[in-house]
């Protein structure tokens, strides 16, 4: 393994990576796998692979108590339009979960926000009372819709 950026994500999975790297390349269509590294048995052990050119390690080993992935670690996609953002959310929450905010979790527990790329314009809105109201909205919202917050702008 020989990575192009000198920061990569690890993600420790316990169960499903090889499903998972398919699951993404369905999803997101940009993605890259590098190196795939198979246990004697043909189980995928770690993938070298890249989704919209972020470089990332994935690793499979159940361990009885092992870790987990949480809320504490995201992977952030900024989509262009509400269509990316429904086929994004769509495809996660489908086995996964929706959580709040453009936030969800997959079927394998790793969570993503799925948002506008101009997100930060309605949140930092220079009209203190519009910037409240869109605020206040956000935090209603699970999957984010660009044209209430656009209504609110």
């Amino acid at each position: 393994m020989h990575p192009e950026s000198k920061v990569q994500t690890f993600l420790w999975f316990q169960d499903g990576l090889e499903d998972a790297l398919n699951f993404y390349t369905a999803t997101f269509g940009d993605v890259r796998v590098n190196e795939l590294n198979r246990m004697p048995d043909g189980t995928l052990f770690t993938a070298d692979f890249h989704i919209f050119g972020r470089e990332f390690i994935g690793m499979c080993m159940k361990i009885d108590d092992g870790p987990q992935f949480n809320d504490s670690v995201s992977i952030m996609i900024q989509c262009e339009d509400q269509a990316e953002i429904d086929r994004y959310w769509n495809a996660i929450t489908a086995e996964g979960e929706a959580i709040a905010c453009g936030w969800c979790r997959d079927k394998w527990g790793i969570t993503w926000q799925i948002v506008p790329r101009n997100l930060r314009d309605f949140l930092g809105n220079s009209d203190a009372a519009k910037s409240e109201a869109i605020n206040a909205h956000f935090r209603t919202m699970q999957k984010i819709v660009i044209a209430e917050l656009e209504a609110l702008a």
